[in-house]
């Protein structure tokens, strides 16, 4: 039996998700199936979903339009792991602070879009974050990635630059960064087989 993990792919880096999804499950001795998510009824039959970057306008009308939205609330609702990255992240926020992105209200922050720079303002840099299944500094890819504003009830994984870069709000995981373009799997393992907050699957 699999453990099933939807990535969100109405846009973004669904692919290079679902990679990162499969290498953290063999580290972590499980099976995972990865089905990728553009229209609604898949959502239900997932233990574990991704919300890829890309453009967050784009993500929050389509999820809305494609009646996604309602059953990634359903899925957190439930317990089960939702790991939200850069432009995921804005629309799993509490607030995108932009009226374009109507949000899901999964992480109680508040976010602003493109804050670290332009696409030419990439960097990568070495993050502690809490929870890592060693204490090396994880390898963080940053792509007109959001800034954290405000932090409300969610916990602070890791820093940068003095800013919230993730963040863990019950079963939700939100990075600032790419952890999907780095061979390093370990931010994926703590969202989905290592989250104190959610109800992650294991294989008997």
């Amino acid at each position: 039996m699999s453990v099933v993990a939807g990535v969100i792919a109405v846009q973004g880096d669904v692919s290079e998700h679902a990679d990162a999804i499969k290498r953290a499950g063999d580290a972590k001795g499980e099976s995972v199936e990865v089905r990728e998510i553009r229209e609604s009824g898949i959502v239900p039959d997932c233990d574990l979903l991704a919300m890829p970057g890309g453009e967050s306008t784009t993500i929050s009308r389509l999820v809305h339009s494609e009646g996604i939205a309602d059953e990634i609330r359903g899925h957190v609702e439930a317990g089960k792991p939702l790991f939200a990255t850069c432009a995921g992240l804005i629309v799993a926020s509490s607030d995108a602070g932009d009226e374009r992105v109507e949000t899901l209200d999964l992480i109680d922050v508040t976010v602003e879009r493109n804050a670290f720079g332009r696409q030419k303002d990439s960097f990568e840099a070495p993050l502690e974050v809490t929870g890592l299944a060693d204490d090396e500094p994880f390898p963080a890819v940053f792509i007109r990635a959001p800034v954290i504003d405000d932090v409300g009830n969610a916990e602070v994984l890791a820093s940068w630059d003095e800013n919230p870069v993730a963040v863990r709000d019950g079963p939700v995981v939100g990075t600032s960064f790419h952890p999907e373009l780095t061979p390093d799997g370990r931010v994926h393992e703590l969202a989905f087989f290592e989250n104190d907050g959610a109800d992650v699957p294991t294989l008997e």
